[in-house]
């Protein structure tokens, strides 16, 4: 196994371990799970902790579970580009009329100056924040489902010490 294999799966086991040690219902921890996964696939850098716990908070979510996850999300920051990109071809998919394929992009068309103004919320962000919803709410989904089997399981582990330390 290389090292970076060895890294990750450390760090999904810590990640793992950190939340079944939250105390809060198993559903609360799982939805705070699945907020910080959508909110993990969002293009909103800066403010992606920030709305994962604002919308936690609404939802009576955990509020540590979505940090953690938006959190752990950040680790598959090398696969970033390539998730952003395909974002930004299915959000340009839905959003544009007639419905096509975004143009392809070439470096000698690259410049920071376009990235940088109003008009690029409506030609980028707004096209990538659509695809981000498409690709992450269904991997939120799952992810709830999988917290809550996570979460479970490790509280009838507990119970089941707790039994037997009263015997």
């Amino acid at each position: 196994m290389n090292r970076f294999s060895e890294i990750f799966l450390k760090q999904c086991r810590r990640f793992k371990q950190g939340l079944t040690q939250i105390r809060d219902t198993p559903h609360a921890i799982a939805g705070g799970v699945a907020i910080g996964v959508l909110f993990g696939f969002t293009p909103l850098y800066g403010f992606k902790t920030l709305l994962a716990v604002l919308v936690a908070w609404f939802c009576r979510c955990s509020k540590l579970a979505a940090v953690l996850t938006v959190t752990f999300h950040d680790i598959f920051f090398l696969l970033g580009p390539v998730i952003l990109r395909w974002e930004y071809k299915i959000g340009f998919l839905l959003v544009y009329t007639p419905h096509r394929w975004p143009p392809k992009l070439h470096i000698k068309h690259f410049n920071i100056a376009d990235y940088l103004s109003w008009n690029a919320l409506h030609v980028w962000l707004w096209p990538t924040f659509v695809g981000s919803l498409v690709i992450g709410v269904p991997i939120a989904v799952g992810s709830y489902f999988a917290a809550l089997e996570i979460v479970n399981r490790a509280a009838a582990v507990r119970a089941r010490k707790a039994d037997l330390n009263r015997l």
